[in-house]
C-alpha cells in the first residue's frame, strides 16, 4: 500500500536534515518540499508504507536534533487528485 510521509520543522536546516535522513532511511522518493510561511517547512515523500513508515520516523528524529520539529504524519493510501496540492520539487 502506498504512503506519502511528512515532516513539518521551523526552519529550514532542519527540514534538510530531516528529507536528508528519510531519503537514507527506506526506499522512498521525494515529492515536495512546502515553505508554508514564518519559517515553517514540511518535506513530504512517497513510497510503500513500511519504508514511509521508517523515513517519517527517522526524519523526524533528525529535525528535532537540528532544529525544532513541529509535527510528523504518515497519510496511508492517499487519493491520487492530493498531489495535486503539492508543489513539485
Amino acid at each position: 500500500m502506498s504512503a506519502l510521509g511528512i515532516v513539518e520543522t521551523k526552519g529550514f536546516v532542519g527540514a534538510l536534515e530531516a528529507a536528508n535522513a528519510m531519503l537514507k532511511a527506506g526506499n522512498v522518493e521525494l515529492v515536495s518540499k512546502e515553505a508554508i510561511g514564518g519559517g515553517y517547512v514540511a518535506v513530504v515523500v512517497k513510497g510503500e508504507q513500511p519504508a514511509v513508515k521508517h523515513a517519517v520516523e527517522a526524519g523526524a528524529i533528525a529535525a528535532q536534533r537540528a532544529g525544532e520539529l513541529i509535527s510528523a504524519h504518515m497519510l496511508e493510501n492517499p487519493h491520487e487528485h492530493l498531489y495535486r496540492l503539492l508543489s513539485k520539487v
